[in-house]
């Protein structure tokens, strides 16, 4: 008994120690997890110092910022990311320092503050030192500085590779600014009310580029000034309320434009050289354009920018970019569209597994309006019906389908429409189909003039198979009749040639017969002669010598 509890109590504590031992393995990956995090991110709080931490901080860590004031200057010269928890509520003010956030080593990450300086001449955001490249600037709002965010040269290198995106930089004198920086980008950020230039100035700077920005609203330079710089690329951005325009300066080369919406003229200096303004068939839309839609959102004639500076295919209508998600990837679908395009959405019906494109139209009333949309295969690729209110509208499918995108064009006459773009897979169906039919028929219906035109050669042929026929049967008849008279002949050769057999044999005999005639003849002649001279003429000497001797008995030894 005493051994059976001892065994039982082993049992139980082998258990508890079992699921101790299971709860444990549980709870380590989460206590690991945290201790990663823990040893990965430095938290700072409104009293404390952002510098310090980044002083404290090694490369690759993670400071976030909880939301207030942080009235200091900020060095960062270690690849940090430097985030803070609220954009309008962390706010970082230089206040009497150059730079509210110098930027002086690779892959530095500065993401969702409100960054001020009060300084003039100060700098909101400068990228600056030993080649500084991979940095990212991101969803802040940047204000009040002599210059937004400026990517500087140090003496011995460039800014290069750094991405500026999403940002509101406003209220400065310059927003953006660019001095012998390569290769760039600066995207989807708005750039407006910066009283001496938008994106300005950009100086000895090549391929960067310029995507997607709003700059509204800049005096000075106006939405952008380039000097001396080439090989910069400006694409869907938009252009507007900027009084003095925008600029290119002396010794600008190939820079591209296009894609871009333009509402004030573009000033360019008559000595540069000339720039790029389309790609790819598209140019930019221009607000003084006059020329007239070719029927796919271009325009039939080219717009002059400036002497040597031609855009070959005008934009007919605004250019926007909206995005759709799909399947954990973002897509671009550009549209081109003389009416305003609001609301842009994508969704996939959750029952009929359906892709639907929609948004708002809003134009004038009384006028045409036209959208042109470039869809990716990869997120739409079956054909589509379009509802433009309640009404389908027939679709022109440019330059075909290719394998990257479908560019889709269509036209309506009523303002403050909802149009919808549905993609269905059973209605894909429903058009091979279609087509399928619609080639069989019209290879029936060609086939039935085919033969309505050959139907004369037809009548005649049947006519000259008629007559082939009555001439066959003739044929025929004629070939019974051969037959039977070629067996009468050959009855009739056989016939005759048992006859010359038989006229052979009889002439044969009838030979023999004059043959033997003849002989009796003669002989009967001879007779004839003979009997007659012993008839008539008397008894002579030589008769009576001829007696003599034939009287004589058996006198053979006569000599000759």
């Amino acid at each position: 008994m005493i051994c059976m509890r001892i065994e039982k109590k082993i049992r139980v504590e082998k258990t508890i120690s079992v699921v101790c031992i299971f709860f444990l393995l549980l709870t380590l990956p989460a206590a690991l997890k945290f201790s990663v995090n823990a040893a990965s991110t430095i938290v700072v709080g409104p009293s404390e110092s952002i510098q310090a931490a980044i002083n404290n901080a090694t490369s690759g860590e993670t400071i976030i910022v909880n939301p207030g004031t942080y009235n200091e200057s900020l060095q960062i010269n270690k690849t940090i990311s430097l985030i803070g928890e609220d954009r309008d509520q962390t706010i970082i003010n230089g206040q009497n320092n150059q730079f509210t956030i110098d930027i002086m080593a690779n892959n530095v990450t500065v993401e969702n503050f409100t960054i001020q300086s009060t300084l003039y001449p100060g700098e909101g955001i400068n990228i600056f030192g030993s080649q500084p490249q991979g940095d990212s600037i991101s969803q802040n709002t940047i204000e009040d500085s002599q210059y937004g965010i400026a990517l500087t040269q140090s003496t011995t290198s460039f800014s290069s590779n750094d991405t500026i995106s999403g940002n509101i930089i406003e209220n400065n004198q310059y927003g953006v600014s660019l001095s012998s920086s390569i290769g760039n980008t600066i995207s989807y950020n708005l750039i407006t009310e910066n009283s001496e230039g938008g994106i300005a100035p950009i100086t000895a700077s090549s391929n960067n580029l310029f995507s997607g920005n709003e700059v509204l609203n800049n005096s000075g330079y106006g939405g952008l000034y380039l000097y001396s710089s080439g090989g910069n690329v400006f694409s869907g951005n938009t252009f507007a309320n900027n009084p003095a325009g925008e600029h290119i300066t002396l010794y600008c080369y190939q820079n591209i434009f296009y894609h871009n919406n333009f509402y004030e003229p573009f000033q360019v200096d008559p000595s540069s050289p000339s720039n790029i303004w389309d790609y790819d068939g598209e140019g930019n839309y221009w607000s003084n354009y006059t020329g007239q839609n070719r029927g796919d959102g271009i325009g039939i004639e080219s717009y002059t920018v400036a002497p040597n500076n031609r855009d070959n295919d005008p934009l007919t209508g605004e250019f926007s970019s909206p995005t759709a998600t799909f399947q954990g990837e973002t897509y671009q679908i550009p549209v081109i569209s003389n009416s305003t395009v609001s609301g842009f959405e994508f969704e996939v019906g959750t029952e009929t597994g359906n892709k639907i494109i929609r948004f708002n139209v809003t134009g004038a009333e009384g006028t045409v309006g036209f959208s042109r949309l470039t869809i990716p295969t990869a997120l739409i690729s079956a054909p589509v019906d379009v509802l433009v209110g309640d009404r389908e509208i027939a679709p022109t499918w440019l330059n075909g389908q290719n394998s990257t995108f479908n560019y889709l064009y269509f036209t309506y006459s009523d303002s403050n429409q909802t149009v919808l773009i549905i993609s269905s897979e059973t209605l894909d169906l429903y058009y091979q189909l279609l087509a399928n039919f619609l080639t069989l028929n019209a290879t029936y219906t060609a086939l039935v003039n085919n033969y309505t035109a050959q139907q004369p050669i037809i009548t005649s042929l049947l006519g000259l198979n008629e007559s082939y026929n009555e001439l066959l049967s003739n044929y025929a008849n004629l070939l019974g009749n051969y037959s039977q008279l070629e067996q009468s002949y050959q009855n009739l050769n056989n016939s005759y040639q048992q006859h010359i057999t038989d006229y052979d044999q009889n002439l044969q005999n009838v030979r023999s017969l004059m043959y033997i005639f003849a002989a009796a003849t003669a002989v009967l002649i001879l007779a004839t002669v003979y009997f007659s001279k012993h008839s008539y003429s008397g008894p002579t000497r030589g008769s009576k010598e001829k007696e003599s001797i034939l009287s004589k008995p058996n006198n053979s030894a006569v000599r000759v």
